[in-house]
C-alpha cells in the first residue's frame, strides 16, 4: 500500500489534514448532491469505480466510463461503458453532471465537455475537478494539467456559464502532498532501501507544512481546481 492509501483509513481529522485534496473533493460532491432536488437525474462522467455514487442516493445516478484507466479498478458497477467523447445517452437527459479528476485523462477535453453539455438540460449544473500539480498516473491515459484560465476557456467553449473556480489549497498544501506522493518513488526496485529514511523525513514535514497555508493568499500554487458551472 502507498502512504496515501494507508492514510485513507486514518481517523477523519487526520485524513482531512493529510489528504486535503481528496476530502475537498468529497465535500464538494456532498454539497453538490445536497443542493440538487430529490429525484434529479445525475450523470457521473468518468465514474471509475463509482466512489461518489453514495452521495446521490436521493437521485437518479448514472455512472459512465470507458473502463480503461486503471487495470486494478473494479468497473463492474458502471451503468454505461462508453467514451466521453461520444456519450451514448440522449441529449438533454440530465439535470446535473460530475466530471471528477477525469479531464486530464481525456485526449480531447473540449469534445468531452461539449458532450457533457449536450446531455444536460438547459440550466443543468456541472461539478468539475481537475488537477494542476500532480504526477503522471494511470499511464498511458494521462494527457493534461489545467490552470484556472484553461478550465475557464474550455468550459466557456463548451457552452457553460456561471463559472466558479476554487483552488484546492495553496503552496503549503501542495508541498505537503508532493512529499507524501513522492514516497512512491522509493517503493520500487533497490530504492526500497531508502524508503524508511525518506518516510522519516517526509511524513512529519508533510504534516507540519499545512500550518503555514495561511501565508498563501493567491493560491497560484495548487494541486488543482474545483469548479461549478451551468449549461447555457
Amino acid at each position: 500500500m502507498t502512504p496515501t492509501q494507508v492514510l485513507a483509513h486514518a481517523p477523519r481529522p487526520i485524513r482531512r489534514w493529510a489528504l486535503h485534496w481528496e476530502c475537498e473533493i468529497e465535500e464538494a460532491a456532498a454539497r453538490f448532491a445536497a443542493s440538487l432536488p430529490q429525484g434529479s437525474s445525475v450523470l457521473d462522467a468518468g465514474a471509475g469505480e463509482g466512489q461518489y455514487r453514495h452521495y446521490f442516493d436521493r437521485h437518479r445516478y448514472v455512472g459512465v466510463d470507458l473502463a480503461v484507466g486503471d487495470a486494478k479498478w473494479n468497473y463492474s458497477k458502471l451503468d454505461v461503458v462508453g467514451n466521453l467523447n461520444a456519450i451514448p445517452l440522449a441529449s438533454g437527459a440530465f439535470d446535473a453532471a460530475l466530471n471528477i479528476v477525469t479531464l486530464e485523462h481525456l485526449p480531447d477535453p473540449t469534445l468531452a465537455l461539449t458532450e457533457i453539455a449536450r446531455v444536460l438540460k438547459p440550466g443543468g449544473r456541472l461539478l468539475l475537478v481537475a488537477p494542476l500539480e500532480w504526477e503522471e498516473h494511470q499511464q498511458p491515459h494521462d494527457f493534461f494539467r489545467y490552470t484556472r484560465f484553461g478550465l475557464r476557456l474550455l468550459l466557456e467553449r463548451a457552452g457553460f456559464t456561471h463559472l466558479e473556480l476554487c483552488p484546492a489549497g495553496g503552496y503549503f498544501r501542495l508541498l505537503s502532498r508532493r512529499l507524501l506522493n513522492g514516497l512512491q518513488f522509493f517503493m520500487k526496485g533497490p530504492r526500497w532501501i531508502l524508503f524508511l529514511p525518506a518516510a522519516f523525513v517526509f511524513v512529519p514535514l508533510s504534516l507540519v507544512l499545512p500550518l503555514f497555508e495561511w501565508l498563501d493568499r493567491e493560491r497560484n500554487f495548487t494541486l488543482g481546481y474545483l469548479c461549478t458551472a451551468r449549461k447555457l
